[in-house]
């Protein structure tokens, strides 16, 4: 499935004008810019692990592909998300945006382009390496295997390492987060190509003509996705049965382990 995935970013980066194979290349919004990607917008290796935290109002935020060669070029230590008032000010514990990566080329070593990040960084709004490019005691190095899928809480401090080897760097990132925070590479989306996707892809793509939509979505969205364990398309006891499924809320998998550990 690795050569798949790159054999789509080969033709896709070769239909841009914008492309230059001695530099990086990291196109946005890919799952409608290059349809081929679209099957990931909902792909049960990750999909599964965003709706335990978000729930029913679980959103595509943003969809990018990443080709990095040799570049001595660096990116600096930074989070993902908003600066000057970091989601982590209203969600000190749970992320608001969770980023998944698919890693397509085998990173052994460092300086290959790779994820540098500090352990543990997500839990604090101030970082004193901020936009610089310093390697800093205690970052971690991610070297991984073609082939492994990762997850990060969006607070968490990282940066990128040059690449100082031939072989370019290829993965594919997509970031998801609740339907009310805004979508950071479009503002909507073609509704030619969104007849193209299942029910469940569109409505995690969240192309809605109303801004408040993004909160309070329309009745056919509901349920998105049944409960893995019982089937069923609402919590029970909790609610009259005269509210409407979709104004009722509906525990997410992560208030559930909560519940059960308390």
């Amino acid at each position: 499935e690795c050569d798949r995935y790159i054999e789509m970013i080969d033709a896709a980066a070769a239909r841009s004008e914008k492309y230059n194979p001695e530099k990086f290349f990291g196109p946005n919004n890919i799952v409608e810019r290059y349809p081929e990607f679209a099957e990931l917008i909902d792909h049960p290796r990750h999909i599964g692990f965003m709706h335990d935290v978000y729930g029913e109002l679980l959103k595509l935020h943003i969809s990018q592909f990443f080709m990095r060669p040799r570049d001595t070029s660096r990116n600096k230590w930074h989070p993902d998300g908003a600066r000057a008032l970091p989601y982590s000010v209203f969600s000190p514990v749970l992320p608001i945006q969770i980023k998944v990566a698919y890693w397509l080329t085998d990173l052994p070593d460092p300086d290959m382009g790779n994820f540098v990040y500090m352990p543990g960084s997500h839990k604090g709004q101030y970082f004193d390496f901020y936009d610089t490019h310093e390697e800093i005691p205690g970052e971690k190095v991610i070297c991984p295997k073609r082939g492994t899928m990762t997850l990060m809480h969006c607070s968490t401090w990282h940066r990128v390492a040059p690449n100082n080897t031939d072989i370019v760097r290829k993965n594919i990132f997509l970031a998801y987060c609740p339907s009310w925070v805004c979508e950071a590479d479009r503002h909507q989306c073609d509704p030619d190509w969104l007849a193209t996707l299942n029910r469940e892809q569109r409505i995690i793509m969240r192309s809605y003509n109303s801004g408040y939509a993004r909160t309070k979505p329309a009745a056919s969205e509901f349920p998105l996705f049944l409960d893995r364990e019982t089937g069923s398309d609402r919590d029970y006891g909790v609610w009259p049965e005269h509210v409407a499924l979709h104004r009722r809320k509906r525990m997410t998998t992560v208030e559930k382990f909560e519940l059960a550990s308390s």
